[in-house]
Formats: structure tokens, sequence, C-alpha cells
């Protein structure tokens, strides 16, 4: 066997903080890998960038078209690029192992930068895994890689900027929507005031938003303001046929054949708790965030984090967040780096495009029902238990997530653990009267995607994958 080839660094994840890292490293002359499990780069928020079938560009908007400078960028770097490719251990000797074209293969790096961006919240609601029931986000990837959209009559349901973008990207591809139906609790208004401040820094966000809300009324779609609760419900051959609105003592029913449900992002943090990093809950954003020095270092000294995995912050931030992070890996290197008016410049972006961010996180916080869900909800999805269950693993002596593994099997799915973690941790933390930290969240193990025994008998180095 050859030996390992290694690399300065190993990029996991092309979104915008993956593709700025890489054309910033590149230009610092690093040895660059990158890996990304999409055909393409562009992460979510630029996916099929340069290559969705969409010809009116108005459909999708300015900010999504803002990823052709990236993507020029990153076609233009000098490194080494593998698309479809899942990074599924990484391992104490600075190496880690992927699969792509149905084969693993073995890489060694200096450095590693985790750009793998965010997922939807989780926030399970009765009826949520009916046929016809899915996320703003997997719309948003339906209309961007193959300019599909829903089926009517169609309702879009929960709160954050996806929620009202998802909403003006389908009317204008010519959608009607029967229903928006807005989530945020009343009191969240008063919570985020004391934010104003640093919002109105951020104002270009806020005229956005207001757009977008006018461009709603344009269409004049129906819109519920502070529902409490929703509930979808089935017709006799078990699809969606229904969407239930409660807001106080008001009940509403609304038919629909498909139902968009966004309860806004959180860090996508599974590979980071695998490897081991320290993580840290934030009780505004309600997630866990991994722990970063101010140059994106994680616990481990040779493990760098960008992007929404280190903090939900949108795809400029993530952008600079990249170029910074590369930068300092760079300098760790032994590089001259960028310019420190360069640096500097970046810094002071960073600052005004963060200034908004905790009037958005606590305008959106989510309602307590899809955090903390009614019992007959299935909150694990791959093992189909219900949040009353996971209640009820508390009286059995189940004090923590990991547990419930052996109690009911929660966690143990597929997906191990990215859509019912969260629930999960906050259900126990609810019956025993402790904060979500105190509960933990759980163990991730290698390899955290699924791995045939092919792929894993095919696993040599990168170099003789080549050769």
């Amino acid at each position: 066997m050859s030996a390992i080839e290694r690399f300065d660094l190993v990029i996991v994840g092309a979104g915008p903080a993956g593709m700025a890292a890489a054309d910033t490293a590149s230009q610092q002359g690093l040895k660059v890998l990158m890996l990304d499990e999409q055909i393409r780069p562009g992460g979510q928020i630029y996916r099929s960038i340069g290559h969705t079938p969409i010809q009116d560009r108005s459909v999708l908007g300015p900010d999504y078209y803002a990823g052709e400078k990236l993507l020029a960028g990153l076609n233009q770097a000098s490194l080494e690029r593998l698309q479809g490719a899942t990074v599924w251990e990484v391992r104490e000797d600075n190496t880690l192992c992927f699969s792509v074209g149905g084969e693993s293969r073995r890489v060694g790096f200096d450095k590693l930068l985790l750009a793998t961006g965010a997922q939807e919240r989780p926030a399970p609601f009765p009826g949520w895994t009916l046929p016809g029931v899915m996320t703003c986000g997997a719309a948003q990837i339906l209309l961007k890689t193959s300019s599909m959209v829903p089926n009517g009559p169609l309702v879009i349901a929960g709160s954050g900027p996806l929620f009202l973008l998802i909403a003006c990207q389908l009317l204008r591809a010519g959608v009607e929507i029967e229903a928006l139906i807005e989530t945020i609790p009343r009191a969240n208004y008063r919570v985020a005031l004391p934010e104003l401040a640093g919002a109105l820094r951020g104002w270009r966000y806020l005229i956005k938003g207001a757009k977008m809300l006018a461009e709603i009324r344009r269409y004049k779609v129906p819109f519920y303001k502070g529902v409490d609760q929703i509930r979808a419900e089935a017709d006799s051959e078990g699809n969606l046929s229904e969407v239930i609105v409660q807001h106080g003592q008001e009940q509403q029913r609304i038919p629909c054949r498909t139902l968009l449900s966004h309860q806004g992002v959180i860090p996508n943090t599974q590979l980071g708790r695998a490897i081991g990093l320290e993580h840290s809950w934030d009780e505004v954003q309600l997630c866990w965030k991994p722990v970063l020095s101010e140059q994106g270092v994680s616990s481990h000294p040779d493990i760098l984090v960008a992007g929404d995995s280190a903090g939900i912050g949108g795809a400029v931030v993530a952008e600079i967040q990249g170029q910074l992070v590369a930068d300092a890996a760079a300098r760790s290197l032994g590089k001259a780096g960028m310019p420190e008016p360069q640096r500097a410049g970046l810094k002071q972006q960073l600052s005004q495009q963060l200034a908004i961010r905790p009037f958005l996180d606590k305008l959106y916080r989510p309602a307590e029902a899809f955090i903390r869900p009614v019992d007959e909800t299935v909150v694990c999805r791959c093992e189909e238990i219900t949040a009353g269950e996971i209640r009820g693993l508390v009286e059995l002596g189940c004090s923590g997530p990991n547990q419930t593994k052996a109690f009911c099997r929660s966690g143990m799915g597929a997906c191990q653990g990215r859509q019912c973690g969260t629930t999960v941790s906050a259900l126990l933390a609810e019956v025993q009267e402790k904060p979500i930290p105190d509960v933990g969240y759980y163990n991730i193990r290698m390899p955290i995607k699924p791995l045939t025994l092919g792929e894993l008998a095919s696993l040599n180095s990168y170099t003789e994958q080549r050769d």
C-alpha cells in the first residue's frame, strides 16, 4: 500500500463558507482538498448555482445569484475537488475516510475545516409524518434543482426568513398558496424589542423582509398570525387533506394537499460531535454550537469550523468566515496570509452582518409546541417513537438521550438523531425539570453516515485511487 496522501487543508462542505475558504486557501499556496456530498457546489442557499433549470432569474432572486461570484472563484482556484463525496470518519492521526462513487478512500490533513452548514430545525407536530407534509428547505431543493413546485392546495406554516422567502419564490413561479400560517409567539416581539438598535445596523435585512411581506400582500394570500399550534390531518387513504390551525381559543380548518413547515435552522454539528469537539448550548437559538476561538479553531487544534455549522449567520456571514478561517489556517502553517488591512476589513464586515442576529434569534425563537410537542406526536421518525413514549421513559429511570437508545431505540436509526436529537433532549429536560445542557445530547459515533460493506472493504489511500 502506498503512503497516504496528505493535504495542508481538507475542507468538508462546498457551501458559501467552504467555497470562500477554498479560494482563499489556494491563493495562499496551500494544498487543498474539498469534499462535498452534493453533485455540485453551492450548499443549500446556492444549490445548483450555475446549473439551475429556472430561466427567469426573478424567481429565485438576486441573493441566490450572488453565489455565481463564489462559484467562479472556486472554479479558478488551484485545488482538488470531489463532489458526491461523503465523509464518514475522522481519525485521531489526522486522517479521514470518505466514500465517492461506491468506494472509500483515506487522506491525511494538517488542518481540517468543517463547513457543513445548517439543517432545518426538527420541529415535530401532530401529522408531520403524513405524505404531503415536507419542509420549506425540501421545497427549495426541488425548485432550484428540478424547477418542480408542490401540488396545491398549498399551505406554508412556520417562521423565519426562509418561511417568507420560499413563499415569495413559489408565488413568482406561479404557484397559488392557499394560506400562510405564521407561528411567531406574540411575546417574541416584546422580547426582541431591546435588540432593535442592533437590528437597525442591519437595516438592509429589515428592508428585505419588509419587501417580501409587501410582495406577499400583493398576491392577496391569506395570512394567519399568532398561531399557537398546527395539526395535519389525513384523508381515508392516509394522505394529507387539511391542516388545523389553533390560535388562542379559535380553530380553523384549511384544506390542502401539501403543507410546507419551517421553524428556522440550526448548525449541523453531527460530524463535529462524532469527532468529539466540545459544544455548548445556545439558549437563544435553542441549539448546540461548537466552542470556537476567534480564528474558528475548535477544541481540537487542527480542526476549524466556519459558516452556519459554527452558528447561524446566513450566507454572507458564512462567506466572510470562510475567508477568515482559511487565512488563519494558512498563517498557522507558515504562510504569509492576507494583508492586515484586508483582514481588518473582513472582520468589520462580519461585525456589521452579525449585528441583526440577536434581534432575529429572539424574534424567531420557536413556540413551545414545536420544541416540546404533545404526547401523540411522532418524534423519532426512524423508529416511530412518540413524544409521550420519550416522556414516559423518565419514570423507568432514563435520564439522558443516550439511554433512550437502550430503552426504545430512539436515535438509532439511519439519521443517528439528526431529526430527533434536539426534541428528545428537550422532552427529557422538561420531565426532569432540568436545563437542556444538563440532560445533554446523543453521543455520535463513526461512521456518521450509512456505509456498505463494499465501501468499507474498498478503503484505500486517495493516491492509489487516482493512480
